[in-house]
Parts: structure tokens; C-alpha cells; sequence
């Protein structure tokens, strides 16, 4: 997994540089192709499930599977981007929210909790816990700085494909999940919307928009298990020490 999630991480970092005002989404799915292409990769979201682009791009109030097209990003803009890529046999998968040239104090102060939110989630990713954990540190984060976390999407375990079992809600679902184990990897992805949490789903079959037209922010690592702290493989520094597994 390791090679793979460095990828794409590099292929995120790119395409995060890559985003300002005037270009369009269509440009901005072109320009991740080919830097998959760069590194020998390709593309783990092309025709999964019948996904019609190579990357993820949500803008503003789009929470996920957002399409890359003939929309022209503008100054104040946000946008999630989640990539996931083939390489070697495995799967990396990662997402970031960023802004167009600048935003608003409510699009930043949303970013920067939905970060934290994933960083809080991943501290609890070691072995004598359950996914439960992950989830309620997410949603205690989030909820305690006055947003919402988003139901009906979820992270999962991630390794050959795209989604493997378990799921990793970002909310306590009231269920008695798995119990984490050296090994595992998860796709920890916490969505969360400045106002209330409900989502629905575009006519074009895909794109996940907030209800009530706020904004979202959508921020994720693959998380490898091991038998102390939780190794973020999408992520090449360490995690800040204050978040350190005891």
C-alpha cells in the first residue's frame, strides 16, 4: 500500500497547485490524468461503478462526486478533490478541500475543522479500539465547533480495491463496530457541511450536494493500523505530537 498512497499524495499535491481562478473543472480532471500517467499510474474511479471522470471534484456546496466539466472556478471558490489511483496492484486514496486564490472566513474556519476532524479521527486508529472510536472522535470535533457531519457517506477499508469492508462512518452510528487490527488499512474521510447535515444527489446521478445550499469540505488519509501509532501512508510527514497515540 505504501507506494501506492505516496502517489497519490504527489498526484494531490499537484493538482491542488494546480487549482486557481479562470481554469475549469474539465482542466483540472485532465491535468490529474496526466500526472497519473507521469508516474504510472491510473485512474482507481474511472468507470468504478460507472464513475464517468478520473478524479472527484466538489465545489462550493458539492459534498463528493463532483464532475469535472465546463464550470469555470472563481476567487472564493472551494473544492474538494479526492483522488484515488491503481499503482502496483493497490490502491491510494486522499482528499483535501482548498480554495480558489482565497475564501471567506466561514470556508476556511470549515476547512480547518473538517482537517482537524480527520487528524482527531486517526488518533484513535490503534489496536484495542473500534471504528466506533474514529467516528465519535470525528463527530465530537466537529459538531463541538458548530458544523455537521455528513450520514450518508462514509470511509471504508481501502487495499486492492476501491471499497472494503469495514465502513468508517464519521458519527457514532450506535453500533458495535469492528475492533481495529495491526494490518488494517482505512480510508478515513470525514465530510462535513457548515450547515445541516442532509445531502442529496444531482440529476446528473452523481453529484452529493448539501440540502440546504452550504458549504462542504471533504478531507481524507489512508490510515495503516500498526501495533502502536496509527502510519498515515497518504501523508509524508509525521502526525503532530500532541495527537500522538499514548
Amino acid at each position: 500500500m505504501r507506494p501506492a498512497c505516496a502517489v497519490a499524495s504527489v498526484i494531490l499535491n499537484e493538482v491542488s497547485a494546480f487549482i486557481q481562478p479562470g481554469i475549469t473543472t474539465r482542466e483540472v480532471d485532465e491535468f490529474a490524468v496526466s500526472r497519473m500517467k507521469h508516474y504510472g499510474a491510473k485512474s482507481a474511479f474511472y468507470n468504478y461503478r460507472e464513475f464517468p471522470r478520473q478524479i472527484c471534484i466538489s465545489v462550493n456546496d458539492e459534498v463528493v462526486h463532483g464532475l469535472g466539466g465546463a464550470r469555470v472556478l472563481r476567487f472564493g471558490d472551494t473544492v474538494s478533490l479526492d483522488i484515488g489511483i491503481k499503482y502496483n496492484g493497490f490502491i491510494g486514496d486522499t482528499a483535501r478541500t482548498v480554495a480558489v486564490g482565497g475564501c471567506g472566513v466561514l470556508a476556511q474556519q470549515l476547512m480547518d475543522v473538517t482537517e482537524r476532524a480527520l487528524y482527531e479521527g486517526i488518533a484513535q486508529a490503534h489496536p484495542g479500539n473500534r471504528v466506533v472510536d474514529i467516528s465519535r472522535a470525528i463527530q465530537e470535533y466537529v459538531e463541538g465547533n458548530g458544523f455537521s457531519v455528513v450520514r450518508e457517506f462514509v470511509g471504508h477499508g481501502v487495499g486492492k480495491t476501491v471499497h472494503e469492508d469495514p465502513q468508517v462512518p464519521n458519527f457514532d452510528d450506535g453500533k458495535r463496530s469492528e475492533r481495529l487490527r495491526p494490518g488494517m488499512t482505512l480510508a478515513i474521510e470525514p465530510m462535513v457541511n457548515a450547515g445541516l447535515p442532509g445531502v442529496k444527489i444531482l440529476n446528473d446521478g452523481w453529484t452529493v450536494v448539501t440540502q440546504d445550499g452550504s458549504l462542504s469540505a471533504h478531507f481524507e488519509h489512508t490510515v495503516l493500523i500498526t501495533e502502536a501509532e496509527p502510519e498515515i501512508l497518504t501523508c509524508p510527514e509525521k502526525m503532530p505530537s500532541k495527537l500522538k497515540v499514548s
